[in-house]
């Protein structure tokens, strides 16, 4: 091995631009300026300077640091010289064929400010100054993260403002660019008026306004490009909402257009626009299936310009996602057309229809049902009281048993098979109490609900918000079918009494209400007979299920 006083290093200055730690760090010409006396100190030839402006964090991306080590292979130097580890290297790559380039001897040397690493040094040091230096940068790629994240979650985008905005540093905020933000807004009217295309656009602004992009550091000043201005109006930034993380966040800053402004230029660009990041509600989306290939059916949203009038329509479909295809062409096999958002609705109004029922006629049945519903108690506490008997003695059975075995009586194996025939039938006695007590509630609680959603639900539906509907529709019954733009319901059991006594019911009801020759008491036996037979009607029909006929 050469003297130390003869070895000829490569000095290795380097700052990354895109590391806010490189604030902090020592500049290039620092770095130099520092070094030249550590090798002097240790008689070390400096066989060239090699200063490179970029990142470490990744591998393979500094062309004049893989050259050196190309460099140092071939002979023409034999170790390095560097302000710190870091600076060679932040990522284990790189950090890993350092540490097997010294261990072998074909770097004889690496000298920082602070030591100098040998062939025959113990490994371990240099990996952990290696090590720390990739901890170091991964750690602040977490907080980097944190923080942005924390910003966009107070309603700031954690990012560079676009034209007509502007970031203030001092309180971290983004707002109005005053030179910039009045002809930033001219530019969305031309596009809005129909009459002028993107380029048009641009030369207006570049020309005729003199437009020019804010001035940074390194760029900036020049007039506007024209994929800049597509990248204006296809940013909803400008609507008072922003993107981050595929998360949607309302904004803190002055929103420029309104969202139906942004989506009409959306239509306006074609092929060159991109939809507003939305999610569109619907209320029956994950329920209805396609009646000729069993996908699901979703929801669509079109967007058309009125060409009369200018306005931006909307227009909402369900629709079969279309997913089963032609394993040869590749071609969707379902032929199913989309039906409106208004022809879905009025068919699901028709059926509810059909369920619906009068209040005077709720409000008797209810009462003629408490008076049932008491019959009933009595009824059930006979039962239960029985039951109940058959459970303690069962019991008795079981503890006399164990006295049995307890006393030599019986064996363990005589045991064991009475215990269990015993066992059986208690948990049999149990599940008949537990079905007896609860057996008139829950009969009257159905019951109440079956009358109060006959008496409201159309009405609720047809002024209720989204997620109303979507109850209220799931609520009709099972197995929803769209075929043909017509919609199919199996309806739920407890409403086909109401679809197929009720009519008969409420025109007999409506005579009875007005038969002058009846008085009250007369009048109430009559409906109490009449929504009683309806009862005795949902009873003997509680296994039917309906299918609605195409």
């Amino acid at each position: 091995m050469k003297n130390k006083t003869n070895k000829k290093v490569f000095l290795y200055a380097r700052r990354s631009s895109d590391e806010s730690s490189d604030k902090q760090a020592q500049s290039i010409e620092d770095q130099v300026n520092a070094l030249k006396p550590v090798a002097k100190r240790c008689g070390y030839q400096i066989v060239e300077i090699i200063e490179e402006s970029k990142s470490s964090k990744q591998p393979y991306i500094r062309p004049k640091f893989t050259q050196m080590l190309e460099r140092i292979e071939a002979g023409e130097a034999d170790g390095i010289l560097t302000w710190h580890i870091n600076r060679l290297s932040r990522n284990p790559v790189d950090s890993g064929t350092l540490g097997w380039m010294l261990q072998k001897g074909v770097i004889q040397v690496i000298q920082t400010m602070e030591r100098e690493h040998l062939p025959e040094d113990n490994v371990l040091l240099f990996s952990v100054e290696g090590a720390m230096a990739n901890q170091y940068i991964r750690d602040l790629a977490v907080s980097s993260r944190r923080g942005m994240q924390g910003k966009a979650d107070r309603g700031w985008l954690p990012s560079r403002a676009p034209l007509g905005y502007k970031n203030n540093l001092i309180e971290h905020i983004i707002e109005v660019d005053e030179e910039r933000w009045s002809m930033v807004r001219k530019m969305w009217d031309l596009l809005l008026s129909g009459n002028y295309t993107v380029p048009q656009i641009q030369k207006v602004a570049n020309d005729d306004w003199g437009f020019r992009t804010p001035k940074y550091k390194r760029s900036g000043g020049v007039p506007v490009a024209l994929s800049t201005i597509y990248r204006i109006f296809t940013n909803e930034f400008y609507t008072g909402t922003f993107v981050w993380a595929k998360e949607v966040y309302k904004g803190n800053h002055k929103p420029m257009i309104t969202n139906d402004e942004y989506d009409k230029a959306q239509v306006i660009l074609g092929r060159e626009g991109k939809p507003r990041y939305q999610e569109h509600e619907a209320s029956y989306t994950g329920i209805v299936k396609c009646g000729e290939c069993g996908n699901m059916c979703t929801v669509s949203v079109k967007k058309k310009i009125v060409l009369s009038t200018g306005e931006l329509k909307t227009y909402v479909y369900y629709n079969c996602t279309k997913r089963k295809r032609d394993k040869k062409t590749c071609k969707a096999i379902c032929s199913q057309k989309p039906v409106t958002l208004e022809e879905f609705e009025e068919q699901v109004d028709l059926e509810l229809e059909k369920y619906t029922i009068l209040p005077q006629f709720q409000q008797w049945a209810i009462d003629i049902l408490d008076k049932r519903n008491d019959t009933e108690i009595q009824e059930r506490t006979v039962i239960f009281e029985a039951q109940q008997k058959a459970y303690n003695q069962n019991q008795k059975q079981i503890d006399n048993l164990t006295k049995m075995l307890m006393k030599d009586l019986i064996d363990e194996d005589e045991f064991t098979k009475q215990r269990s025939e015993l066992q059986k039938e208690q948990e049999k006695l149990k599940r008949n109490l537990d079905s007896t007590e609860s057996r008139a509630k829950k009969w009257l609680e159905l019951t109440e609900q079956t009358f109060h959603f006959a008496r409201y639900a159309r009405k609720a539906y047809l002024k209720g918000d989204i997620q109303k509907k979507r109850e209220i529709f799931a609520a009709l019954g099972q197995n929803y079918v769209l075929q043909d733009k017509i919609v199919s319901i199996q309806a739920t059991k407890w409403l086909v009494p109401i679809e197929k006594a009720y009519p008969g019911l409420e025109a007999e009801f409506n005579r009875i209400e007005l038969d002058e020759s009846l008085d009250k008491q007369g009048r109430n036996e009559r409906l109490e007979s009449l929504i009683l037979t309806w009862g005795d009607y949902r009873e003997s029909n509680s296994d039917y299920r309906y299918h609605k006929p195409e």
